[in-house]
């Protein structure tokens, strides 16, 4: 783990004075602004700003939702960090950078937004004729249904990780890297299976079952991390092929990338999963207690 810590800081000390192929670049890192990427998040953190001020207003206790705010925006916030800072910018230049910005999308933002239930004041923020649309939609029987299906913890559990594994197999890791679409795909499908199992886990599931599909997460995650790392030659030779400029092998960049998924990762999960163990021995106990 430090040489993964030390590795990861020489390389982001170094950066400025890289390039990319022929592509020279100074002492800065540009910033991505992708309207595709731009627009959903602008409006996303325009639409909660304005339905939790008008919730506000409404409510009794207007303080009470001081804490979903602050989760709600550090969500946003590690989106917008992951998808248009210079993270961005160096994850399309290095695989070690890309895999970190897939954990924030999966790992940091999704389950900071999730903490928020932001889906009120989100409807909130729309007009009040969208708003009671949105809202009639949601309650349709076809719509209430499968959002039940797909949110149950199994569901989203297995939902999540075929995404992972399948933008994880090579040739289409690959393909999104050098396709700016299919990359888009591949962004929007980790962020919502992502928080479709934040959702499952967090709110729709009791504490055992959580601890256990947050462990299982953790431990198929680990595995396609250890593949990465442990391979003997290189798996992504699109996403590796400038590692060289960057003082790395391409191996070693996978390599490094691997040990991300598998270590910092599988940390979150791990974490997680006894936070939410911790809680069902807890309310266990206190039945126990109850009853004797």
């Amino acid at each position: 783990m430090p040489t993964l810590i030390w590795a990861l800081l020489c390389l982001m000390i170094a950066s400025p004075a890289m390039a990319h192929g022929d592509e020279p670049h100074g002492s800065w890192l540009p910033w991505t602004f992708d309207p595709w990427i731009v627009l959903p998040i602008a409006t996303l953190a325009a639409l909660y700003g304005v339905g939790a001020a008008r919730l506000a207003k409404r409510s009794r206790r207007p303080s009470g939702m001081l804490i979903r705010v602050l989760l709600y925006s550090c969500g946003v916030l590690a989106l917008a960090a992951a998808l248009l800072s210079p993270l961005h910018w160096l994850g399309e230049h290095l695989f070690t950078f890309h895999m970190i910005e897939h954990e924030i999308v999966m790992a940091v933002s999704a389950p900071l937004i999730v903490l928020a239930r932001p889906a009120g004041s989100l409807l909130w923020g729309l007009p009040g004729k969208a708003r009671r649309l949105a809202g009639s939609l949601m309650r349709a029987p076809l719509i209430r249904g499968l959002w039940n299906w797909c949110s149950s913890a199994t569901s989203a559990t297995v939902i999540h990780g075929l995404a992972i594994w399948a933008w994880h197999v090579p040739v289409l890791f690959d393909a999104a890297v050098t396709d700016p679409a299919l990359h888009r795909l591949q962004h929007l499908s980790f962020f919502a299976t992502a928080m479709l199992f934040w959702w499952a886990v967090v709110w729709r599931s009791d504490y055992g079952a959580s601890a256990w599909h947050l462990f299982g997460t953790m431990v198929h995650t680990s595995v396609l991390g250890a593949l990465m790392a442990l391979a003997p030659r290189v798996l992504y030779v699109a996403q590796t092929q400038t590692a060289m400029a960057w003082g790395l092998t391409p191996l070693e960049d996978q390599q490094l990338a691997g040990m991300i998924m598998w270590v910092p990762a599988g940390t979150i999960y791990a974490a997680a999963a006894m936070t939410m163990l911790a809680r069902w021995i807890r309310g266990s106990s206190g039945r126990r207690t109850q009853n004797a």
